[in-house]
């Protein structure tokens, strides 16, 4: 959990700082963009030199683009002038793309913000809670810090962060639904909001869900069953970002499986592998063995090699993990 203390440090930074980026991680989801969005705001509100970035070259989906300031977040490969970097919902400085390397290598200070179980933290000053059901949860709390009042944008932005990384409000403590009244109150239309974050979705892509969702198969791991959606990069290529990540849902909690797994090939040859369950396993060991990290039900991380190669690798993971 964040203390004041923590709070008052990176808000110490902030204001002793004149030109500031706001970095979310590569592939980001509606947590990531609504993070550097309402940040971006706040920051320029307090009259800071604010800017959004993320670390690749390509596009983000362009249903998160209806987060309000969305349009002015930057995909490039070198790291901007600053002379703060703020980094949000990144589990590992990795997790930063292109901007990891310089990130380590630069002499800034960097305020981490994060609710990722497996972050150790690796800012200047770190506001970390892995209790927290979102980012942006977080940084409700460091804006009331900064003194930033909530206006209808960045009230969006945090709430997308929310409702997103709760499955809709499916899990959580009972004070995200304080938080999400809040927000609502300043004056959100939380239908259209889910419409364009959560609902919308292609004929294209409904067919690529249709063709991967075919695939599953289940594979037994120790003791633990493992249903495993495998998105080649010929079914996915050219969907979007969202509608990809979508898949992952499927197998959060089927009644005959312990854990679900989706492996995208983005690249050919390059996977992003999601874990996700309902029951009492901790998956950011696996993912943490195997590079990556998470939360304690939802987890992840990247892998190069055929199908076959990331599919055994995960399965020998799995076998070392127990149920509670």
């Amino acid at each position: 959990m964040t203390t004041q203390a923590q709070f008052h440090a990176a808000s110490s930074l902030v204001r002793s700082a004149e030109k500031i980026a706001v970095i979310g991680h590569i592939r980001p989801d509606a947590d990531a963009i609504g993070s550097v969005c309402a940040l971006t705001l706040a920051l320029r509100g307090l009259g800071k030199e604010t800017s959004g970035w993320i670390g690749q070259s390509c596009p983000f989906g362009e249903d998160l683009l209806s987060i309000p300031g969305a349009h002015d977040i930057t995909c490039a490969q070198d790291l901007p002038t600053a002379d703060l970097v703020i980094v949000v919902d990144c589990g590992s400085i990795d997790r930063t793309g292109a901007f990891c390397q310089q990130l380590q290598e630069a002499a800034l200070p960097v305020v981490m913000v994060d609710h990722h179980a497996s972050n150790a933290g690796f800012g200047t000053v770190n506001l970390l809670d892995s209790a927290a059901e979102s980012t942006t949860t977080i940084l409700r709390e460091w804006l009331a810090d900064l003194g930033v009042a909530l206006t209808k944008d960045i009230a969006h932005a945090l709430y997308a962060g929310l409702v997103t990384d709760t499955g809709s409000f499916r899990w959580g403590r009972p004070s995200m639904h304080t938080l999400a009244g809040e927000l609502v109150a300043c004056g959100l239309d939380t239908r259209e909001i889910a419409g364009e974050l959560i609902d919308g979705i292609s004929i294209a892509g409904l067919k690529m869900i249709g063709s991967v969702l075919g695939g599953i198969a289940v594979h037994q791991a120790g003791d633990l069953k493992v249903a495993v959606l495998i998105a080649s990069h010929d079914l996915i290529a050219g969907r979007s970002t969202s509608e990809v990540e979508s898949l992952v849902e499927y197998v959060r909690g089927l009644d005959n499986a312990d854990l679900g797994a989706v492996l995208k090939e983005y690249h050919p040859g390059w996977f992003a592998v999601s874990l996700r369950t309902t029951r009492d396993l901790d998956v950011s060991l696996i993912a943490g063995a195997l590079g990556g990290g998470g939360h304690l039900r939802a987890a992840g991380y990247t892998q190069e090699g055929t199908v076959e190669e990331v599919l055994g690798a995960l399965l020998r993971e799995a076998t070392k993990v127990t149920l509670a």
